[in-house]
């Protein structure tokens, strides 16, 4: 495969199949291809970030790709995986602006701006940690709009990739994502 070639997320879901029947191999094959997803991820999350900015994507996808290592398993497809990734990056990206704010008196150090095209109207920063939190309390009002915020914005995907991944349509995507970004906004406006 090449650096810049799209992932076949057919081959992603043949191979978890396979690790999820016992195939000691298939996860062995697939954590590379899983490994360019994720970078590929972690670009996402911080094209537009300031140079020197103290959290990394590399370090993101080494965290994360740790965090999936010997889990794939257990994972059912496709689906299940990206979810997993999603909330691995999320949890390693506030876990790091927590650290942060802890050891600076007043906090408020741990932001991150993200993609414009993914981001509440707010001028694109945000409080991870205030993120982290809303995004939890919106998980129990709506789990699926949750992931569908999860995927959308720290995974980086597109409206019609989310839709393939949960298996439910794009109407249904933007209907969740619209709501999605109005509880953030209105939480993180608080």
């Amino acid at each position: 495969m090449e650096p810049d070639e799209p992932i076949d997320q057919g081959q992603v879901t043949r191979l978890l199949e396979r690790a999820q029947g016992g195939d000691p191999t298939a996860e062995e094959e697939l954590l590379p291809l899983v490994y360019k997803e994720l970078r590929s991820l972690a670009r996402a999350i911080f094209s537009g970030q300031k140079v020197g900015h103290t959290l990394q994507p590399t370090a993101i996808v080494h965290e994360a790709y740790l965090k999936l290592v010997g889990n794939m398993s257990a994972m059912e497809g496709r689906r299940q995986f990206f979810i997993v990734a999603g909330k691995a990056m999320r949890q390693i990206i506030t876990d790091h602006a927590r650290r942060r704010d802890a050891a600076k008196r007043g906090g408020g150090q741990g932001k991150v701006t993200f993609h414009p095209d993914l981001i509440p109207a707010n001028g694109g920063t945000i409080d991870l940690v205030a993120l982290d939190d809303s995004l939890q309390r919106f998980a129990s009002i709506s789990e699926r709009g949750a992931q569908v915020v999860e995927l959308r914005l720290f995974s980086g995907f597109t409206v019609e990739e989310t839709a393939e991944i949960m298996g439910i349509s794009t109407r249904v995507v933007d209907r969740e994502w619209s709501l999605g970004r109005a509880w953030l906004q209105t939480e993180l406006a608080e």
